[in-house]
């Protein structure tokens, strides 16, 4: 994971999805988790242009983000949380495959 994390919160599996492709099209992103809560989908990523991408994912979507923020150099309890969540969906998309 690098150093720093970009977030979306947007509701609905189409606006999300097409975020994350808007942000994958304009920096080099990785997708670390996809966590869904309350009937919404929060994408976090990996990023290097975390801010390019974000900014472009907010302003050419189908939906705009309920919220969206950027976290550089994050504190180490950041990292660990996105890393659990992202062990989870690592570990879903292996369940998924078998």
């Amino acid at each position: 994971m690098g150093n720093a994390y970009g977030f979306i919160e947007i509701q609905g599996v189409v606006p999300a999805m097409t975020a994350l492709d808007i942000m994958c099209k304009t920096a080099d992103v990785e997708l670390a988790t996809w966590e869904r809560k309350l009937g919404g989908r929060l994408v976090t990523l990996d990023v290097s242009a975390v801010t390019q991408a974000v900014e472009t994912a907010a302003k050419n979507g189908i939906k705009k983000p309920a919220v969206q923020g950027v976290i550089a150099n994050p504190h180490p309890e950041i990292v660990r949380l996105v890393r659990k969540s992202a062990s989870r969906f690592k570990d879903a998309k292996a369940l998924e495959n078998m």
